[in-house]
């Protein structure tokens, strides 16, 4: 089985509803295996250009588990604060190595 990857590109809008959004969301990552292996801010474009300063990177075992996340009822439930709190573009990817 493949390996799946979300990558996250993140603009913060309000600080206080994204501390809620991220306290509460790898709760609902783990139930389907998944694990955030990176999150940081951009130090600068190497080439090219990106809308974002913030990032995330969140594997999963399968991209069945990756879907299965994100169309869980409990990740569902975060999204309208996710929408207050930050401009993100979500991005699913499988592995290839």
């Amino acid at each position: 089985m493949q390996e799946a990857y979300v990558i996250g590109n993140i603009t913060i809008k309000d600080k206080v509803k994204w501390a809620e959004y991220r306290s509460k969301v790898l709760e609902t990552i783990s139930p389907w295996g998944g694990e955030i292996v990176f999150r940081g801010q951009k130090l600068k474009n190497l080439s090219g250009e990106t809308k974002h300063l913030d990032n995330v990177i969140i594997r999963f075992p399968t991209q069945q588990a990756l879907d299965n996340w994100f169309s869980s009822g409990a990740y569902q439930a975060l999204i309208p604060i996710r929408e207050l709190a930050a401009d993100i573009d979500l991005t699913s990817y499988q592995s290839s190595i």
